[in-house]
C-alpha cells in the first residue's frame, strides 16, 4: 500500500471516529434530558404562567336609536416579570438603579400603595425570580400611558419585565337607567348574572384567545396561539329618552308616597317592542331609590286590573251582556262563607260600565260566580283559551309565567274574579291590555331587535302572536268602553278626578284609557295590611300607540291607585307623545253616564 493511500485511510478513520463520538455525546444528552431532567423541563414548558388568555372584548348593548346602554371599557393590571435576563446582568444593576424611581412613580400615578410598599413588592419578587402583580387597583389607559414613560419601564418588556394585562370593565353610560332589564355582570369574573346581559351572553361574550410565553431572540414575549374573537352587539327596543321619562315619573311618585318599590313598563302597541322598563327600590338606609330587582317580570296578585280579564271572559262566553245591571250591597255580599266588600260601598244597581268604572268587587264576583255557576274549572278554561296562560318567552331571565290554577274549593272563584288567588307579572298584565289596544291581537313583548357582528346584522327578532283574536269584536268594544269610563267618568271613574277636582289619569294633552288596581300584599300565605297599587292602560285612546303599566308597592297612607299610578302613566303619556311630536289635543268636555 502506498504512503498516500495509508494517510487517506488514516484521516478517514479519524473523521469517522470524531463523528461517532459526537453522535454518542448527543445521544447521551438526549437520554439525560428525557430521564434525569425530564420533570424539570416539562415543568418549565407546562408552567401555567407561561400561558396567558387573550381576553375577547364583550359586545355592546344599544337602544333603538343606537345610543350606548352598556359597553366594555379597557382597564389594566400591571405586572413585572423579574425573570427577564436583562434585570440580572452586571449583578442586577439595571434593576437596582431604577427600582426606587419606579416605585415612586407607581405610587404617584396609581396611588393605591406607598412607594415603600411598591419597592418591597418588586424587591421580594426579584430575589425569588417571580412574576408579581404590582397594582391592587385596575388602572385606566391614561394611567397606563404615564406608567410606560417611567425610567426602565419605557425600555419595554425585554429590558424591564413590565407588562399590562388587558381587562374589560362593563360600564353603562346612562348609569342605572333600566339597569335591571339591561342586566349586570360580575366584576370579578366577567360572567353575566341578570337581564339581557345574561340572556344574550353567548352572543356578547365572544371567545377568548390564548398566548404562550416564549423566549425569542434573547427576550421573552407572549406569542398568540389562538386569536380572540370579540363579541357581537345587541340592539334593543329600548329608547333611552323614554326610559328616562318613565324613571323620573316613577321616582317622583315613590318619594312622595315613601313606597317600598315600584315599576313602570312602556310598550309599543303594534310591534310589542318594550320601549322602557324601570324598577326602583327604596334603599334600606333611606338614601334614595335604586334599581335593585326586576319587579316587572315577577308574578304577584294583580288585584283589580284583573277585573277587565274576568269581564272579557264572561262577556265573550255570553255569561253577561253590556246592557245587564248588577245590584251591590253596602254591607257586603257573602258567598259560601266569604264576605266581599267594595272600596266605595253603596246600596245601588250598576250597569256593567258603572261597575267597572267604580271597580266594584261585588259586581265582578257576582258576574263570574253566577255566569259560571260557581265552576272555577269552566272559568279558568276560558282564561286559558284567551291565551292568558300560554307559555311566553319573556326574554328576561327569571321572568315568571302566569299562575292561574283551578282551586279545590267553591269560594276561591269569587276572589279570582277581582284579582286574588291568581298571579301574573306586571309585564303579563301589560301584554293583555296591549292586546285590547291592538284590536284584540295579543303579542309577546319584544326586547331585542337584532344582533350585529362587525356592523352587519346576523340575526333579527320579531314579536310572536300569542292570540290572533282574544275575543269577539263586540266583547272588545264593551271592554274598551269600560276602560274609557275608568278615566273619563268624573262621577264614578277611579282614575278620573278626586273630590277636590284633581285629575288622576286624565290629561288635556293625550287621551288615556285603562284600569286601576289595589291589592292587599300576600306574604307568608296571608294578606296583610300593606297594599300594592297599579294602573294599566293605553294612549292615545282613539288610535293607541303605546300601552303602559305602573305598579307601586307598599305606599304610605293616604294613597290612591288612580291618582298615584294613574298619575305616573299620565305623566309618561304626555311626555312620550311630546317626545314623539304627536300630542293629541282632545279635551273631554262632558262624559255621558249610561243608565245613571
Amino acid at each position: 500500500m502506498s504512503e498516500n493511500l495509508k494517510n487517506t485511510v488514516l484521516r478517514f478513520a479519524i473523521v469517522f471516529a470524531v463523528i461517532t463520538l459526537l453522535f454518542v455525546v448527543v445521544f447521551v444528552r438526549i437520554i439525560v434530558l428525557q430521564t434525569a431532567q425530564r420533570d424539570k423541563w416539562e415543568g418549565v414548558v407546562n408552567r401555567e404562567d407561561n400561558y396567558k388568555p387573550i381576553k375577547a372584548i364583550r359586545g355592546s348593548i344599544y337602544d333603538c336609536e343606537g345610543r350606548l346602554l352598556a359597553s366594555s371599557v379597557p382597564q389594566y393590571r400591571i405586572f413585572m416579570d423579574t425573570r427577564v435576563e436583562a434585570l440580572h446582568m452586571d449583578k442586577g444593576d439595571l434593576f437596582w438603579d431604577h427600582v426606587d424611581s419606579i416605585a415612586n412613580g407607581l405610587s404617584r400615578i396609581v396611588g393605591d400603595q406607598t412607594k415603600e410598599e411598591y419597592r418591597k413588592r418588586m424587591v421580594d419578587a426579584y430575589r425569588r425570580g417571580k412574576i408579581v402583580r404590582l397594582t391592587n387597583e385596575r388602572i385606566s389607559y391614561t394611567q397606563l400611558k404615564e406608567i410606560k414613560r417611567l425610567p426602565l419601564v419605557c425600555r419595554g418588556l425585554y429590558k424591564s419585565g413590565f407588562y399590562a394585562e388587558d381587562l374589560n370593565l362593563r360600564v353603562k353610560p346612562f348609569n342605572s337607567l333600566g339597569s335591571r332589564a339591561i342586566g349586570n355582570i360580575y366584576a370579578a369574573s366577567g360572567e353575566a348574572k341578570s337581564g339581557l346581559e345574561m340572556r344574550f351572553d353567548s352572543y356578547l361574550r365572544g371567545e377568548d384567545g390564548m398566548s404562550v410565553r416564549q423566549k425569542i431572540a434573547g427576550g421573552w414575549q407572549n406569542v398568540p396561539i389562538r386569536e380572540a374573537v370579540n363579541g357581537c352587539d345587541v340592539y334593543t327596543t329600548f329608547d333611552a329618552n323614554l326610559m328616562d321619562i318613565c324613571e323620573t315619573a316613577l321616582r317622583e311618585r315613590l318619594e312622595l308616597r315613601d313606597a317600598e318599590w315600584g315599576c313602570v313598563v312602556l310598550m309599543d302597541v303594534q310591534t310589542g317592542e318594550i320601549k322602557a322598563m324601570s324598577n326602583l327600590d327604596r334603599a334600606k338606609d333611606g338614601s334614595g331609590y335604586y334599581e335593585m330587582a326586576n319587579h316587572a317580570v315577577v308574578r304577584m296578585e294583580p288585584g283589580s286590573t284583573f277585573k277587565t280579564i274576568s269581564l272579557m271572559a264572561a262577556l265573550d262566553d255570553g255569561k253577561v251582556k253590556m246592557k245587564d245591571t248588577i245590584r251591590v250591597e253596602h254591607d257586603g255580599w257573602w258567598y259560601h262563607g266569604a264576605k266581599h266588600m267594595d272600596a266605595h260601598p253603596s246600596d245601588t244597581v250598576y250597569t256593567i260600565r258603572q261597575a267597572m268604572a267604580v271597580s266594584s268587587n261585588i259586581a265582578l264576583a257576582k258576574i263570574v260566580t253566577d255566569g259560571y255557576n260557581g265552576s272555577a274549572k269552566k272559568f279558568v278554561k276560558k282564561l286559558r283559551n284567551m291565551g292568558l296562560c300560554d307559555s311566553v318567552d319573556f326574554t328576561i331571565p327569571g321572568a315568571n309565567q302566569a299562575l292561574i290554577n283551578v282551586p279545590n274549593d267553591t269560594v276561591t272563584i269569587s276572589k279570582m274574579a277581582y284579582g286574588y288567588s291568581v298571579e301574573l307579572s306586571p309585564l303579563q298584565i301589560l301584554m293583555f291590555y296591549n292586546g285590547i289596544a291592538n284590536d284584540g291581537k295579543m303579542i309577546s313583548p319584544l326586547f331585542v331587535k337584532e344582533i350585529r357582528k362587525d356592523g352587519k346584522t346576523i340575526e333579527e327578532f320579531e314579536s310572536t302572536v300569542i292570540k290572533g283574536s282574544m275575543c269577539d269584536d263586540s266583547t272588545l268594544e264593551g271592554v274598551r268602553e269600560c276602560l274609557h269610563d275608568v278615566v273619563w267618568d268624573n262621577e264614578l271613574g277611579t282614575a278620573s278626578v278626586n273630590p277636590w277636582g284633581t285629575r288622576k289619569a286624565q290629561s288635556n294633552l293625550v287621551t288615556i284609557a285603562g284600569k286601576t288596581g289595589t291589592a292587599q300584599v300576600l306574604e307568608r300565605g296571608y294578606h296583610n295590611t300593606r297594599h300594592r297599587m297599579s294602573f294599566v292602560g293605553y294612549f292615545p285612546e282613539e288610535h293607541p300607540q303605546y300601552s303602559c303599566i305602573c305598579v307601586i308597592h307598599a305606599p304610605k297612607w293616604p294613597y290612591d291607585s288612580g291618582l298615584d299610578c294613574g298619575g305616573v302613566v299620565r305623566q309618561v303619556a304626555e311626555k312620550t307623545m311630546a317626545y314623539a311630536g304627536e300630542y293629541v289635543y282632545k279635551k273631554k268636555e262632558k262624559v255621558l253616564i249610561v243608565n245613571k
